[in-house]
C-alpha cells in the first residue's frame, strides 16, 4: 500500500510539471504497465483530482486547473536544495522576488525537523551574496512568459531598442535563459521571421493571444542566448580554435563572454567578440592554451603585431 501511494504522488507530481503526457510516457517514468497507470489515474479521480484523459494513438493526460495538491513532502535532500535557492533568490534581480523570497524561507524553516534547520542555518552564516547590479525584471512578466513556453502560446508584447525605441512584437517563445544578471527570452518573431532573443526587462505590455503555435527548429537556447550576447553585438566576431578540451575552456570563458563548442576530444570551437582588437588578444592570450584565430583577419593581423612587439621586449640589449 505505502509503494502505491508514493506512486500516486509521482503520478501527481508529473502531471504537474507539465500540461499533457501520453500514457507511454507516465508509465515509461513510473516503471508500470499501461494498464497499471489507467488504474492509478482511476484511484486519483476517485480521490477527487481531475484528471483528463483523450482517447485515440495521440492521446494522453492531463491535471485540470485547479486541482487541489497534496501536502508538500520533500526529503532531506530535497528540503536543504530548496532552502539553498531561496538564499539565492534573495539577492536576485527579479522586483519583489527578494522580499518573497525570505518570506517563504521563514516558512519552510518552521516546519524542517531540527536536523535540517542546522543545515540550512549553517548555509545562511557562512554564505553572503555579492550584489549585482542590474535592470530590475517583473515577476508577473516573466510568469506570462514561462507559461506561453510551456503551453506554445503565441504572445503580443512591446518590446524597447537598444536607442530607447518601443515597437510592438509577436512571437512564438520558446524558453527563458538567465544570464548573469539579466533574463532572456528566446522567441521566434513571426515578424522577422526569425529567432530572436529579447531582454525580458525591456518587454512590457505582454497580451496572451490564445493562439497556439508548432516550433519551427527551435534551437538550443542557452547556446543561442550565449551567441546573441557574447558575439552578435560587437564590431569584430572572432572565431578561434584552442587546442584544449571545451571543459577546460569553458571553464574560463563565461557564457556571456564567447560560446564554446567541442572540436574533438583535444580541441574546441570558441566563439566571441570584442570592439576592441587589443583586448580580445590580451584575453586569448590569457587563456593559456595553444589557439590558431581562424577570423577575423584584422585579428589575426593585430597579433602579429603584438607578437612582434613583445619578441623586440624581451631581446637582451647590446652591451655599452
Amino acid at each position: 500500500m505505502q509503494e502505491t501511494s508514493a506512486r500516486l504522488l509521482r503520478l501527481l507530481s508529473l502531471l504537474q510539471a507539465r500540461p499533457d503526457w501520453t500514457g507511454g510516457e507516465l508509465a515509461g517514468r513510473l516503471q508500470i504497465t499501461v494498464r497499471t497507470l489507467r488504474r492509478d489515474v482511476q484511484k486519483l479521480r476517485s480521490l477527487g483530482y481531475p484528471v483528463g484523459a483523450t482517447p485515440g494513438v495521440a492521446g494522453g493526460y492531463r491535471l485540470a486547473a485547479g486541482a487541489a495538491l497534496p501536502p508538500l513532502l520533500l526529503d532531506d535532500d530535497e528540503a536543504v536544495a530548496v532552502a539553498l535557492g531561496l538564499r539565492t533568490a534573495a539577492s536576485h534581480s527579479v522586483t519583489g522576488v527578494a522580499e518573497a523570497s525570505v518570506r517563504a524561507l521563514a516558512k519552510l524553516e518552521q516546519v524542517l525537523p531540527a536536523r535540517l534547520r542546522e543545515r540550512t542555518a549553517a548555509l545562511g552564516q557562512a554564505t553572503v551574496p555579492l550584489a549585482v547590479g542590474g535592470p530590475p525584471v517583473d515577476p508577473d512578466v516573466l510568469t506570462v512568459l514561462a507559461r506561453a513556453c510551456r503551453s506554445r502560446e503565441r504572445l503580443r508584447f512591446d518590446y524597447q531598442s537598444r536607442d530607447g525605441q518601443p515597437a510592438g512584437r509577436t512571437a512564438e517563445p520558446h524558453r527563458l535563459v538567465q544570464a548573469g544578471n539579466r533574463w532572456y527570452l528566446v522567441a521566434r518573431d513571426t515578424g522577422l521571421g526569425d529567432w530572436r532573443t529579447f531582454r525580458v526587462d525591456r518587454i512590457s505590455s505582454v497580451r496572451q493571444t490564445g493562439a497556439r503555435f508548432v516550433p519551427r527548429d527551435p534551437p538550443d537556447a542557452a547556446a543561442f542566448v550565449s551567441r546573441s550576447v557574447s558575439v552578435a553585438p560587437y564590431r569584430y566576431q572572432a572565431r578561434v580554435l584552442v587546442r584544449a578540451p571545451a571543459d577546460a575552456v569553458a571553464g574560463l570563458v563565461p557564457p556571456t563572454a564567447g560560446l564554446v563548442e567541442p572540436a574533438g576530444p583535444d580541441a574546441c570551437m570558441l566563439s566571441t567578440g570584442g570592439n576592441d582588437l587589443d583586448w580580445m588578444a590580451m584575453h586569448l592570450a590569457a587563456l593559456g592554451h595553444e589557439f590558431t584565430v581562424l577570423e577575423p583577419p584584422e585579428l589575426i593581423d593585430r597579433l602579429g603585431m603584438l607578437a612582434g612587439r613583445l619578441q623586440r621586449a624581451q631581446a637582451r640589449p647590446q652591451a655599452l
